[in-house]
C-alpha cells in the first residue's frame, strides 16, 4: 500500500484527508515543516501533500529544503491551499510540486488527482530501474570487451616480439615510455591510454616479415634491409581497419620517420609527422640502444643518452627528445632497460 505524507496546520484538515485516503492509502499526518523534515529524515513515503500557508516555515520554504534532501528530492509533492490566484499556482509549480488541490477538499478530485500521479510516479521509477539495469549491463558488457580487446592487443605484443629472439618485451617497454613521454607532454587520461595501446602495437607489421631475416644475425643485405623497411606499412594495413581507435595504425605506420625528413616509410618531416608516432619513434629508438642485440649487449645510459641529445631535430622531435632525456637523467639506476 502506498503511503502517504499530510503536512497541514489545521488538525480538521489532517482529519479529513484521513478520512479521504485510509481506505487507499495509509496516512502519515504531522502539523508543521518541521515535523514533515523530522519524519523525512528517518523515512521515505510515496508522495507527501503539503499545505501552503503553515506558521514559522510555511509550503514553499519546506519544500526547499526537501528539495536538499538527496534520497526524498524526487518524491512527488502536491500543495494544499485555499488561494485561487494564478500568481499562487505559478509560485506552487515552480518550486516543483506536481500538481495542487484547492480547499476545502472534494474527496473524488483528491483521489483522482493522488492516484493519477501516483501512478505516473511509479511508472517512472518502473522506467528509471529499467534504464539503471541495462545502463548496468552495458557498462560490464563494455567492461567485458575492454578487457578482452586488451588481453588481445596484449597477446598480439606478445607474438610480435616472440619472432624476434633479441627483443622480448620491446613492445610493452616501447608502450609504457610512450605513455610516460605523452605524461610529460600534459596529455590526458584518454590519450595516454590510447598512446599505450598504440605503442604496443607500433611493431606489428613485423607479423609478416620473415622470422629468418628478423632474426638474422650477421648484416642484412640491401634487399633483406628493404623487406625489413616494409613492416611499417604492413602494420598500418593491419591495423587500418580497427574504427574504435583510428590513430592505433599511426604509430606502427610513421614510427620509423625522421624529424628531418630522412626517414621511412614516407619521408615525412617535423609537424608532417604525426605527434603520437613522433613520440614512438623516440621511445621505440631508446629502447633499441638500452636493449640487447644479436650483435651488442645493451649500449650504457650515457651513450643512450648521448644518442638522444645528438638526435634532437634530426631523427628526433627537439621537445620530445628532451622530456626522454629528462626521463634518463631521473633514472639514476639505468633501470628503464631491458632486464
Amino acid at each position: 500500500m502506498d503511503r502517504i505524507l499530510v503536512v497541514d496546520d489545521d488538525i480538521m484538515n489532517l482529519r479529513m484527508a484521513e478520512h479521504i485516503l485510509k481506505k487507499s492509502y495509509e496516512v502519515i499526518s504531522v502539523s508543521s515543516g518541521r515535523e514533515a523534515l523530522d519524519f523525512l529524515a528517518q523515512d521515505i513515503p510515496d508522495m507527501i501533500l503539503l499545505d501552503l500557508h503553515m506558521p514559522e516555515m510555511n509550503g514553499l520554504e519546506t519544500m526547499e529544503k526537501i528539495h536538499a534532501i538527496e534520497r526524498v528530492s524526487e518524491i512527488p509533492v502536491i500543495f494544499l491551499t485555499a488561494d485561487s490566484e494564478r500568481e499562487t499556482e505559478i509560485k506552487i509549480f515552480k518550486a516543483g510540486a506536481m500538481d495542487y488541490i484547492q480547499k476545502p477538499f472534494l474527496a473524488e478530485v483528491v483521489l483522482r488527482r493522488i492516484g493519477r500521479l501516483l501512478e505516473l510516479f511509479h511508472l517512472q521509477q518502473s522506467l528509471q530501474q529499467e534504464v539503471d539495469k541495462k545502463t548496468q549491463e552495458l557498462k560490464e558488457s563494455s567492461r567485458r570487451i575492454q578487457r578482452l580487446s586488451e588481453q588481445i592487443m596484449m597477446s598480439l605484443a606478445s607474438a610480435i616480439d616472440a619472432k624476434d629472439t633479441y627483443t622480448r618485451g620491446h613492445s610493452m617497454r616501447v608502450a609504457e615510455y610512450s605513455r610516460e613521454l605523452a605524461k610529460r607532454m600534459g596529455k590526458n587520461a584518454r590519450e595516454l591510454e590510447d598512446i599505450y595501446y598504440i605503442g604496443l602495437l607500433h611493431d606489428i607489421g613485423k607479423i609478416g616479415i620473415s622470422n629468418k631475416i628478423i632474426n638474422k644475425p650477421g648484416r642484412l643485405t640491401e634487399e633483406e634491409y628493404n623487406v625489413i623497411r616494409s613492416h611499417p606499412k604492413i602494420g598500418a594495413e593491419i591495423l587500418g581497419n580497427i574504427s574504435e581507435l583510428p590513430d592505433i595504425c599511426i604509430g606502427a605506420h610513421w614510427h620509423h620517420e625522421h624529424y628531418d625528413g630522412t626517414g621511412y616509410p614516407d619521408n615525412l618531416a617535423g609537424g608532417e609527422i604525426p605527434e603520437v608516432a613522433r613520440i614512438i619513434g623516440v621511445a621505440d629508438a631508446y629502447d633499441a640502444m638500452s636493449s640487447r642485440r644479436s650483435y651488442r649487449d645493451v649500449l650504457p645510459q650515457e651513450v643512450v643518452r648521448g644518442e638522444i641529445e645528438k638526435g634532437k631535430g634530426t631523427q628526433f622531435d627537439p621537445v620530445i627528445a628532451e622530456h626522454m632525456i629528462t626521463m634518463i637523467d631521473e633514472d639514476k639506476e639505468y633501470k628503464m632497460r631491458e632486464k
